[in-house]
C-alpha cells in the first residue's frame, strides 16, 4: 500500500499500523530533486511486497511538525517503522538496490523464516536444509555446529563453521572447539559453568585459562571465544565491559 499521510493522520495511519505490519515513511519535499529520483525506487519495493510493507509519503513542507519530532534534518530522509517505533532509516538518494536491501531488512524472505525456525527447532535436519537453502548464513552454521559439538563430531563442527570466521559467535564457537581437547582444568570449568547459565564463573576461569596459557594460538583461541562471549552478552552488559577491559589489558 502506497499513500500519503499528514500531521493528523501520522499516529493512526504509521504508528499504529506499523504494529500491524512495517511502514516505511518517505519524507519529501515538491522542490528536492533527489526525493523524485528515490521515490518511484521506494514505490515499486512497497508494491512488489503486496501488503507486507506500506509506504507513506509525507511532505515536510506541508507537515513541519512531524518533521521536526523526527530529526529530519535533510531530504530525502526514509524512516521505517516497526511496532510504532523507528527501526531502521537512511537519508539521501540511494539507488534501488539499496532500497530493496532496506525493504528487505523489514520483511524476512523464505530462507530467513526456515532458518529462524530451524534454529528455535535445534533439529539437526532442519538446520542443514536451512543452511543449504542460505549458506551464508552464520547463526544456522553456529546452531548446527553447537549439536555436532554436544555430539563430540568436533571436526564436522569445525568444517561447518569455517566460512564464518568473521562472526564473532561462530569464530567463537570454532575456537571453542579446537580448545575441546586442550585437557585444561580451566577451560573445562569455564565452558561447563557457560552451558549453565553461570556467565561470571564462565569469564573467571577464562581469565585464568588465558593467563596459563603458553603458546599464541591457545591464547588467541581463548580471546575468541571470550569476544563471542562478549557479544552473547550484548553491549550493555557490564560483566562484558569488565571481562572485556582486562582481556584487553592482559593481550596489551
Amino acid at each position: 500500500m502506497v499513500f500519503d499521510v499528514t500531521e493528523a493522520e501520522f499516529e493512526q495511519k504509521v504508528v499504529e499500523r506499523s504494529r500491524e505490519v512495517p511502514v516505511v515513511v518517505d519524507f519529501w519535499a515538491e522542490w528536492c530533486g533527489p526525493c523524485r529520483a528515490l521515490t518511484p525506487a521506494l514505490e515499486e519495493a512497497a508494491r512488489a511486497r503486496d501488503g507486507r510493507v506500506d509506504l507513506a509519503k509525507l511532505d515536510v513542507d506541508q507537515n513541519p511538525s512531524i518533521a521536526a519530532a523526527f530529526r529530519v534534518q535533510g531530504i530525502p530522509a526514509v524512516k521505517a517503522f516497526k511496532d510504532g517505533r523507528v527501526a531502521d532509516e537512511f537519508t539521501g538518494a540511494v539507488p534501488p538496490p539499496e532500497v530493496e536491501r532496506f525493504f528487505d531488512g523489514l520483511v524476512p524472505s523464505e530462507a530467513e523464516l526456515g532458518a529462524r525456525a530451524a534454529i528455535e527447532s535445534g533439529d539437526e535436519t532442519a538446520l542443514r536444509e536451512a543452511l543449504a537453502a542460505d549458506p551464508r548464513n552464520a547463526q544456522v552454521a553456529a546452531a548446527l555446529a553447537r549439536v555436532l559439538l554436544a555430539r563430540g563430531e568436533t571436526e564436522e563442527a569445525l568444517q561447518v563453521l569455517e566460512p564464518f570466521e568473521h562472526d564473532f559467535a561462530a569464530a567463537g564457537l570454532a575456537a571453542r572447539a579446537r580448545l575441546a581437547d586442550a585437557e585444561d582444568e580451566h577451560l573445562d570449568a569455564a565452558f561447563a559453568a557457560w552451558d549453565a547459565g553461570e556467565h561470571a564463573a564462565a569469564l573467571e576461569e577464562l581469565q585464568r585459562a588465558l593467563a596459563a596459557a603458553g603458546d599464541v594460538e591457545t591464547r588467541d583461541d581463548i580471546r575468541k571465544v571470550m569476544i563471542a562471549m562478549f557479544t552473547e552478552l550484548g553491549a550493555q552488559s557490564e560483566l562484558a565491559r569488565e571481562h572485556r577491559r582486562r582481556l584487553s589489558a592482559v593481550l596489551n
